[in-house]
């Protein structure tokens, strides 16, 4: 398992002893995703956080009429997971999909309680994650309710410049809340635009 990735993503919050280091380490689980593979499913419980290495995935729900709407997408270096259900127990709202060949790291709940009691600091790393998640979905929700769809699209692409080259563009539209249709006149009116 390549642990250099993780192990800066951490250290952008707090600094760890090589002692600390290998203990974080050890309670780390490697899962290799084939793309269209549920990590999660709606209904279950989740019972890990996920860090992806490599590869894509993307958080969605299904409503009554058997439309998926995505939530969040996560490529290398970012985090994951349904927190409702991580933190309360419950069966998991969110669907959990690799949208790409993906490799994750998985950190069950049951070790991360252990790593909070060891290495108390880490409570400060996922404390600053959930805000920052927090704050992304404040700001999603401002945007949704005031941004046209191109700003909103513009936005998208600023936060994950990796995913339209390996996303769906109807994945791309249902996170943005839009059309397929309108998502492609979106992007001919910005290519001409550019030319």
């Amino acid at each position: 398992m390549d642990t250099g990735l993780i192990l800066k993503n951490v250290a952008k919050h707090i600094l760890l002893t090589e002692e600390e280091r290998e203990f974080f380490l050890s309670l780390l689980e490697t899962k290799t995703l084939k793309r269209k593979t549920l990590y999660l499913k709606a209904g279950t419980v989740c019972k890990s956080s996920a860090f992806v290495l490599d590869g894509a995935v993307r958080s969605f729900t299904i409503d009554a009429d058997g439309k998926e709407h995505i939530l969040s997408f996560a490529t290398q270096d970012w985090w994951i997971s349904d927190l409702y259900s991580l933190v309360s127990g419950k069966p998991a709202i969110l669907n959990i999909e690799a949208i790409a060949d993906s490799e994750i790291l998985l950190l069950p709940r049951e070790n991360q309680q252990l790593l909070f009691e060891r290495v108390p600091k880490f409570e400060r790393f996922f404390r600053i994650l959930v805000e920052n998640s927090l704050v992304a979905n404040q700001q999603r929700l401002i945007d949704n309710m005031t941004s046209s769809a191109e700003e909103r699209y513009l936005r998208f692409i600023k936060k994950y410049p990796s995913i339209p080259s390996c996303v769906p563009q109807h994945n791309i539209a249902s996170y943005l809340g839009i059309t397929p249709e309108f998502l492609s006149k979106i992007r001919a009116r910005l290519a001409k635009r550019k030319s």
